[in-house]
């Protein structure tokens, strides 16, 4: 039987210079999202989602990102969730995504927003009826007896409702806006590339390599 320790890879598909990036990390990471699809890795859009509760303990997970601009980076989700609760006492987060096909990360760092009712609106309303069901059906994070209780209050929720249900109060958008953005490329023998970026007093990136 092999060893974790004994598991490894060599990275050599691809380099990254601080000299040929874009300019803007907005820019740049539009370029590496674009190259993920094409790609077709599964859900290039999937990120990690770290927060911190009041006590001081970090909690992450996996969520789908939905849009993202020179404003920032957008997701959505039940507000009363345990992420919802930490982001309300720090709202400073962090985001991962990790395509692992193209030996790629991006690291993202920021302050985190709601967006506003119109824009939760108007995502809330564009998803298939079921998911609209289930976003109002489930008490996020909160402990359940059973399954079969959770599907039950499904089922209530879609009696309730029908087929025109409302965005709950509790479910929406967050945006983080970015402070410091890292692109990661794999390089053989673990001399990997980072190129770092990050907002300055002024509102300008500043673009610099690091040590892998």
């Amino acid at each position: 039987m092999s060893s974790l320790a004994d598991l490894r890879k060599d990275y050599s598909r691809a380099s990254l210079s601080e000299t040929e990036t874009a300019a803007d990390p907005i820019d740049q990471f539009a370029i590496w999202f674009d190259e993920a699809s094409r790609a077709q890795i599964p859900e290039p859009n999937a990120m990690s989602v770290a927060t911190v509760g009041k006590d001081g303990r970090p909690s992450s997970r996996i969520v789908l990102i939905k849009q993202f601009d020179q404003q920032g980076f957008t997701w959505f989700t039940n507000y009363d969730s345990r992420k919802g609760i930490d982001v309300a006492e720090n709202p400073y987060v962090a985001l991962l995504f990790h395509w692992v096909e193209l030996e790629r990360q991006v690291r993202i760092e920021g302050k985190i927003e709601r967006v506003s009712q119109e824009e939760s609106d108007a995502y809330f309303y564009s998803r298939p009826l079921a998911s609209q069901l289930g976003a109002i059906a489930s008490q996020q994070s909160r402990t359940v007896e059973s399954r079969e209780k959770l599907e039950q209050q499904y089922e209530t929720t879609k009696q309730q409702f029908g087929e025109h249900p409302s965005r709950p109060e509790h479910w929406g958008g967050y945006r983080v806006i970015p402070e410091r953005i890292e692109f990661w490329q794999g390089r053989p023998s673990r001399m990997h590339d980072r190129v770092l970026y990050t907002r300055d007093a002024s509102g300008q990136w500043q673009r610099q390599r690091l040590q892998p």
